[in-house]
């Protein structure tokens, strides 16, 4: 690189180029592929940011904001310049994105470099070919990138330091605002009131089990006399259900065809987070952080340090021509041409999607999942396996499926019936996405002919009742995020980490429902900054953090424009609370106080929830919440209670700790082993299977 400049010499020695990258994963990836002349080292993430202590945004001078060298970065920084002023030349190589080209600009005002000079380089994906492709087009730092990162840095300081004070007045002192989290929490909190505020609606449908030779099969009444049928009691059941006691059931029509299945298209950020929750049962951020690992470089074994994925932060479904090429070679050698499509398969992306960069896939489709297992670590191959597979099931041909469906007439009351079953499996050999109906349909119907009588197995009606929408989980949360247009594929993750993190939500299972103090927030937001929980407010935000990226908007009048409408906001907000202060309502619980005998109630403070007793002041005892399972501890007969581990992660611990230590990260059940009593233990999910804890027994068997 760079041939054009003379090789200058330090102490004798022929001055290397520096590589800067944020992660010494990363660093240590990339030196393998440039070798000798060339230095890589690691920033650590960010070296500068605006000051903690204040605002640190000059709002009556153009937004200018007042960055400053990070604490705890000083030997980092110190070792940088270090480094840069001994390099014959210095090049950028952050993240591919708007955050990494903002960390490459501070770099370059840090180590005095030249911003008009073609010293920023980026990889897609951490392979010989991405790497050599990244250092052969060097290119000068995108300002408009880095705009787009100021304007959104500066945004969410400016609602977080001048609306934190007002809740910490007015609700709960410690309480933090955030743009992107305060929708997020509005949208949790809205779901729960639609679901406090459903009333169930009764419906009955009519379910007939019919029999064609010896094979039953299932069919469901859908219209009576020509009109499609709504049965809303009882009562209007059974008269249809006295109506077909004597009707003879008669096969009308039978449609048959061959249907095609495509395949889904191969990742990007929301997709990989969703179903890494559906299929893995990961949460946003231990998904994203082992993709980070695999996008870094992971040292394999007989190939060293290797970037194994592109890069996991996109909202593309773009994909490389060689990409392409590297997945059909392997396709057609593993299954054979009839597995390939007439032609590559093009995936459209979303409207707004960036496209800066491809979707996320395996760096090199060649390397399968099963080949580096043991080079990774259970969450890296999990991951890893989900984005290949999704990646070499996308190039694949078409699913065909032989489906089948037929009208049954009884006395005018048509019932239907629907099947399918594989013509050719497709990309469904390697990777399938089920919807309810598919589950439904699975089995095939047997041989029918139009006017083939049919006997009754069975026929009844069964009561029914409309189900009120179901809370969001990690993944629905990311989806409704992402079809709002509300934050980017970098922020999904943080932003659900920190609405738990500072207790407006909190985890049931995998549904996240809004604790007292998220519903009391957010009611106050949408009273007096109604702009800021707004989704379509937030959403067009994005749209014009997007415009400046493009070069196609000032930042700092997109600034100017919010921030005085939401400065006459937050004094019009302090005015009409003057004097109040929202209480947020404990949770009653049955449990009493053995100081005092009054009940006590759940309470949320600095470090989560606690029991506290209603007596207070003058009784100030409290205590911690222990959730009992149904499970005995297998050495010394008490209960086991649920725990949390420092980073949140759920554990099963003996009631009796300290004086006994056992843990078990396996889900207690109330089955007892039936070799010798103790309580089972569930292992590895609904696919796994069940264990006895209890030492010298040894008991297991499979669930599946």
């Amino acid at each position: 690189m760079h041939d054009e400049r003379s090789v200058r010499r330090l102490h004798g020695g022929i001055m290397s180029n520096l590589v800067i990258v944020e992660s010494p994963a990363k660093a240590k990836t990339i030196q393998k592929y440039l070798g000798t002349g060339y230095e890589v080292i690691a920033s650590m993430g960010h070296v500068r940011d605006l000051p903690k202590s204040k605002l640190g945004v000059d709002v009556d001078n153009g937004f200018a904001p007042q960055y400053m060298d990070m604490k705890g970065k000083e030997d980092v920084i110190k070792e940088l310049k270090k480094k840069a002023q001994k390099s014959e030349y210095v090049y950028l190589a952050t993240d591919p994105d708007r955050e990494g080209e903002a960390i490459s600009w501070h770099l370059a005002q840090m180590l005095n470099l030249d911003l008009n000079a073609d010293n920023r380089v980026a990889f897609n994906e951490i392979t010989k070919t991405g790497v050599q492709t990244g250092m052969s087009n060097p290119h000068k730092i995108d300002l408009d990138l880095v705009n787009a990162q100021q304007a959104r840095r500066i945004l969410d300081r400016l609602v977080g330091y001048k609306l934190s004070p007002f809740l910490w007045k007015k609700v709960k002192r410690g309480l933090s605002a955030g743009r992107v989290q305060s929708v997020a929490v509005r949208l949790i909190v809205d779901r729960e009131e639609e679901i406090k505020a459903f009333v169930p609606k009764e419906y009955w449908s009519i379910d007939a089990v019919l029999t064609a030779g010896r094979k039953k099969f299932s069919a469901k009444l859908s219209s009576v006399d020509g009109k499609k049928i709504e049965i809303a009691d009882k009562a209007q059941a059974d008269v249809i259900l006295e109506r077909l006691k004597t009707a003879d059931f008669i096969v009308k029509t039978i449609k048959k065809r061959v249907t095609k299945k495509q395949p889904s298209p191969p990742f990007i950020t929301s997709t990989l987070q969703q179903e890494a929750s559906k299929r893995l049962g990961f949460q946003s951020k231990r998904t994203m952080k082992a993709a980070q690992e695999l996008y870094e470089g992971i040292d394999v074994n007989g190939m060293g340090a290797v970037g194994l994925i592109t890069y996991m932060r996109t909202d593309s479904l773009r994909i490389s021509a060689d990409a392409q090429q590297a997945a059909a070679d392997y396709i057609k050698a593993t299954y054979g041409e009839s597995y390939l499509p007439e032609k590559p398969r093009v995936f459209k992306s979303k409207k707004n999607a960036q496209d800066a960069h491809e979707a996320i896939r395996p760096s090199m489709p060649d390397i399968t999942p099963d080949s580096i297992k043991n080079s990774l670590t259970s969450d890296q191959y999990k991951l890893y396996k989900l984005i290949w597979e999704r990646f070499i099931a996308s190039q694949m041909a078409n699913a065909l499926l032989d489906t089948i469906s037929v009208d049954i007439d009884a006395d005018n009351c048509i019932f239907k019936a629907s099947g399918y079953s594989v013509k050719f499996d497709g990309f469904t050999v390697l990777y399938e996405e089920k919807s309810e109906s598919e589950e439904e349909n699975q089995k095939m119907l047997p041989p029918l002919a139009e006017n083939d009588v049919l006997k009754v197995a069975s026929l009844e009606g069964n009561q029914h009742f409309t189900q009120p929408p179901a809370r969001f989980s990690e993944a629905t949360l990311i989806k409704t995020l992402e079809e709002n247009g509300i934050g980017r594929p970098s922020t999904y993750a943080p932003t659900i980490t920190t609405i738990l993190a500072r207790m407006y939500v909190e985890r049931e299972g995998k549904q996240l429902r809004p604790t007292a103090l998220g519903y009391v927030t957010t009611q106050v937001m949408k009273e007096h900054f109604q702009h800021i929980v707004d989704p379509d407010f937030t959403a067009k935000m994005e749209s014009d953090l997007d415009s400046i990226e493009q070069g196609k908007a000032d930042w700092n009048k997109m600034l100017e424009i919010f921030y005085e409408d939401f400065a006459k906001t937050l004094t019009a907000a302090e005015e009409a609370m003057e004097g109040k202060h929202m209480k947020i309502p404990d949770e009653k619980t049955d449990i009493v106080c053995e100081q005092c005998g009054k009940p006590m109630v759940i309470k949320i403070g600095r470090f989560g929830k606690f029991l506290a007793c209603t007596g207070y002041p003058e009784c100030t005892n409290t205590r911690k919440i222990v959730q009992e399972t149904s499970g005995i501890c297998p050495r010394c007969g008490k209960k086991i209670v649920l725990k949390k581990s420092k980073k949140g992660r759920s554990f099963y611990g003996c009631s009796g700790y300290p004086d006994c230590n056992f843990m078990t990260w396996n889900v207690p059940l109330e089955e007892t082993c039936p070799q010798c009593g103790s309580t089972l233990f569930q292992k590895g999910g609904k696919s796994g299977k069940l264990v006895c804890e209890k030492e010298g027994c040894g008991y297991e068997r499979n669930l599946k």
